[in-house]
């Protein structure tokens, strides 16, 4: 971040400063862990339930940091006293923020959606940084505290600040803009991720919407064409407002998409002021993420890059994201889809797409695990996901927990369905199954919420690696 004084810092967090140190200088990173502290570094001390990172503070001094921003004195280390260290890091960050905007030559990307954030986030900052110093999200941490910790690594040569925004209520993303107000926010579209905490599906449109009643006047709104949630929401921002998409009238525009080998698709793609649509054959798998690659395009775009730049930029995406539609094949001859990072409704259904994408003729097998935060959708949403599967042909079903059971309920309501379905109890017998069942040429998709899947993907890809 930009180098400044412990004294400057208390001054910005309206914090007090204790045990000396106010000129000493950070011009390091801002660190919550203390494991990452290095020269000149902030280390932000949080008191936990069960841990008090205070206690860590001298052996962050001892590894280089310049001080300590925290809740309480500690004897001995310079540390800028707050009520909230939370809240002051968000102050920081809007504070370092101003001062890059003064300097000139920083752009603020903000996305927000229901399901393909971390994603389509990946493929902007990809893009951006082959055309200017760019800091992005590392993976999701998009809330109140990753947002400013992320703001806090860009420095004066940032010339695109790339950041993924979360929110689980009304009001998060408006707080989430006031650390770091956007000059570009890109919509993805609005779903039933989180609904339990949301209440509804109109709940979650008027909380994503709240990024481009951000904007300024000269700000831009980057939204889905094919999302009619998501296109109302040009009439909440006073920017300007670019549809990506399919639809006949979007600015940044698919057409002719065609189904590709293992799982990815081509398409022509047509950007503003563009003198001729452009090929682009997507690096990533999945028919989903054709609409990602829009959002994207069109930020990049509107960055000023060159469309044949952007469809080069799109074609090479290979290890954009861990656990997000990463495909390889194991030496058995077995293909694997690990999409296991997160699940809901949209995503899921989409990975399963993209698994008959990638299978053409093969057998597939998809391993789902629960869906979280759905509330009163919990049931129908996973009942769902299991018709789609049964729909879409799946031959072997494996529903990994009793939280998962409702995925099997659904799939054998499709009365055509010729393939079966089993109940795992958990992730080891989940691997047990596969390592019993699968047969070379077997394509297996891995999907689930978070961790619930996460040891059937590891178990799939260190076999292949012979561990």
């Amino acid at each position: 971040m930009l180098a400044l004084t412990l004294a400057e810092i208390a001054a910005i967090v309206g914090g007090e400063l204790h045990g000396g140190g106010a000129d000493a200088v950070v011009a390091g990173d801002v660190e919550y862990d203390s494991r990452k502290v290095g020269p000149g570094s902030l280390f932000v001390a949080f008191a936990g339930a069960k841990v008090d990172a205070h206690e860590f503070a001298p052996k962050a001094m001892a590894d280089g940091a310049a001080g300590v921003l925290g809740s309480r004195p500690v004897p001995g280390v310079p540390t800028v006293v707050v009520a909230d260290p939370r809240h002051a890091l968000g102050l920081l960050a809007r504070a370092v923020l101003d001062r890059l905007h003064e300097a000139g030559g920083i752009t603020v990307v903000a996305l927000t959606g229901s399901s393909g954030k971390t994603s389509t986030k990946d493929i902007v900052a990809r893009l951006l940084a082959a055309h200017g110093p760019t800091v992005a999200t590392v993976g999701s941490e998009n809330n109140e505290l990753g947002t400013p910790y992320t703001v806090l690594k860009a420095d004066a040569g940032t010339r695109f600040l790339v950041l993924e925004m979360g929110a689980r209520g009304v009001g998060h993303l408006r707080y989430l803009c006031e650390i770091a107000p956007p000059d570009v926010a890109v919509v993805l579209n609005v779903g039933v991720a989180h609904i339990s905490e949301f209440g509804s599906v109109e709940g979650i449109a008027q909380a994503k919407g709240e990024l481009v009643e951000a904007l300024g006047p000269g700000g831009v709104a980057v939204l889905n064409a094919d999302d009619e949630r998501v296109r109302a929401m040009a009439a909440r921002t006073t920017g300007r407002v670019v549809l990506a998409g399919e639809a006949a009238d979007a600015q940044v525009r698919a057409t002719d998409v065609v189904a590709l080998d293992r799982g990815r698709f081509g398409f022509t793609l047509t950007v503003p002021d563009c003198q001729a649509a452009v090929p682009v054959r997507l690096g990533v798998a999945g028919r989903h993420s054709v609409g990602n690659a829009l959002l994207a395009a069109a930020v990049a775009s509107l960055a000023g890059m060159d469309p044949a730049a952007i469809a080069a930029g799109l074609g090479d995406l290979d290890g954009l994201s861990t656990r997000r539609m990463d495909v390889f094949d194991r030496a058995d001859d077995v293909t694997v889809i690990d999409d296991s990072f997160n699940a809901n409704p949209a995503s899921t259904a989409a990975a399963l797409h993209a698994l008959v994408a990638v299978a053409g003729g093969r057998r597939k097998i998809a391993v789902l695990g629960f869906m979280a935060e759905l509330g009163e959708f919990e049931r129908a949403g996973h009942e769902e996901v299991g018709r789609i599967a049964a729909e879409l042909g799946v031959d072997r079903l494996v529903a990994v927990s009793e939280q998962a059971a409702p995925i099997l309920t659904g799939a054998a309501a499709v009365a055509s369905w010729g393939g079966d379905s089993v109940l795992v109890t958990d992730q080891e017998a989940a691997v047990a199954l596969l390592r019993a069942e699968l047969l070379p040429r077997d394509v297996v998709l891995v999907k689930g919420s978070r961790y619930r899947t996460w040891g059937v993907a590891d178990a799939l890809r260190s076999e292949d690696l012979g561990k």
